[in-house]
């Protein structure tokens, strides 16, 4: 029995969790993460329309932010994908797994790794949020 079955055991079939429901709880991760991706291509777009192509500076930047939009816009399309992909698995019936392997320590640190830069990622965007939070309220105001 796996290490996996063995935490289901109180559950019923129905709930037990499975690999499969895991991949597709963990689907929100990057289908919010392509969202926001989205959202800053969409904000770099935005921004092309202030620019002033008279000025040279002006069209460099309307170069990079170009750039940069379609290539978050890439981003974000394949993270729609892979998440859709991920919550696809659900019903994916749990295979036999070797409880050994599961209890190997790279296991373990592989996971404490993942939930370190889930950790930075959130205080990350907890900084962002802040900024922008202080941006809107200028924009406001000088509106």
């Amino acid at each position: 029995m796996s290490n996996i079955k063995t935490l289901a055991e109180p559950h019923t079939a129905s709930e037990e969790p499975t690999c499969g429901k895991g991949l597709a709880e963990q689907s929100a991760l990057p289908a919010k993460l392509g969202e926001l991706i989205a959202s800053l291509a969409e904000n770099l777009e935005v921004h092309l329309t202030a620019l002033d192509l008279t000025d040279e500076n002006a069209r460099k930047e309307r170069t990079a932010y170009v750039s940069l939009a379609k290539k978050h816009r890439d981003i974000a399309a394949q993270l729609t994908v892979v998440a859709g992909e991920m919550a696809g698995y659900r019903d994916l019936p749990m295979g036999r797994h070797d409880e050994q392997a599961m209890l190997d320590p790279k296991v373990f640190e592989i996971f404490e790794t993942f939930t370190k830069l889930e950790q930075e990622l959130l205080a990350l965007l907890q900084e962002q949020v802040e900024q922008n939070q202080t941006m809107l309220a200028e924009m406001r105001n000088a509106g």
